[in-house]
């Protein structure tokens, strides 16, 4: 499943780390791996979101 890129930063309770890492994958997608300066910054955020909403075995790793 595929999200549109959002512009607000969503909490952990609100998305699982599976659906971030998914609009992650999306955005590298789309941009056909190289990220603008604007595809860079939605990076980021996401992998934030991401880290946030990610179990702690994973962010262990």
């Amino acid at each position: 499943m595929l999200h549109s890129m959002s512009t607000t930063v969503a909490t952990a309770s609100e998305r699982s780390a599976a659906e971030v890492n998914e609009e992650i994958r999306a955005l590298w997608r789309r941009s056909g791996g190289t990220l603008t300066t604007e595809q860079r910054a939605e990076y980021q955020r996401l992998v934030m979101e991401w880290a946030a909403a990610a179990p702690r075995s994973h962010r262990a790793a």
